[in-house]
């Protein structure tokens, strides 16, 4: 597993850095392919905050904790991704479809576009991601998993035809497909 440990308002030890590392290390077990620990410390108002995110084969596991103490906080947050993890690769490959996490994805690039001053709305980052087919369920489970509003996908079940799945105010689920 490969690890990016970011440091926000506060400094970590060595010894936490390498306990962190055995922790997360240990979910390496539900995967098939290498994947990417990011892994953000925070302190704020004495609470310590460890935010881990997870990517394998395109797919995004993301969890926050906070606690009075930093190895509480990265023991709480390895837990609660397990569960996530648990939950939804079962899901997964029980009601989907088979294979769904041994497909490989082309790495994702984030660029900062420079400000200009003449425009009258700013686009301030950009994304670039692969877009990969999914069923429309998947693309709801994979919104959730990464706790966004929308999530863009090919729809298998249209000839993979752009669709975006979104979150609506009523606290279901829309579809907007291409034609």
């Amino acid at each position: 597993m490969k690890f990016t440990i970011t440091e926000k308002k506060v400094h970590i030890t060595e010894e936490l850095r390498e306990y962190a590392e055995k922790k997360i290390g240990k979910l390496d077990r539900f995967f098939r392919t290498e994947s990417e620990a990011f892994i953000t410390f925070t302190s704020e108002r004495g609470r310590y905050i460890a935010e881990l995110t997870l990517k394998n084969n395109g797919m995004f596991h993301r969890v926050s904790e906070a606690t009075s103490d930093m190895q509480a906080s990265i023991d709480s947050a390895v837990a609660a991704v397990e569960r996530q993890i648990r939950k939804h690769k079962t899901r997964l490959e029980k009601r989907l479809r088979d294979g769904v996490f041994e497909r490989e994805s082309a790495p994702s690039v984030t660029q900062d576009v420079p400000e200009d001053d003449e425009q009258d709305f700013k686009i301030v980052r950009t994304k670039m991601f692969p877009v990969k087919p999914m069923t429309p369920e998947e693309a709801v489970l994979q919104m959730n998993l990464l706790e966004h509003e929308f999530f863009v996908f090919k729809n298998q079940d249209h000839d993979d035809a752009f669709s975006i799945v979104y979150k609506r105010k009523q606290g279901d689920y829309g579809l907007i497909e291409t034609t």
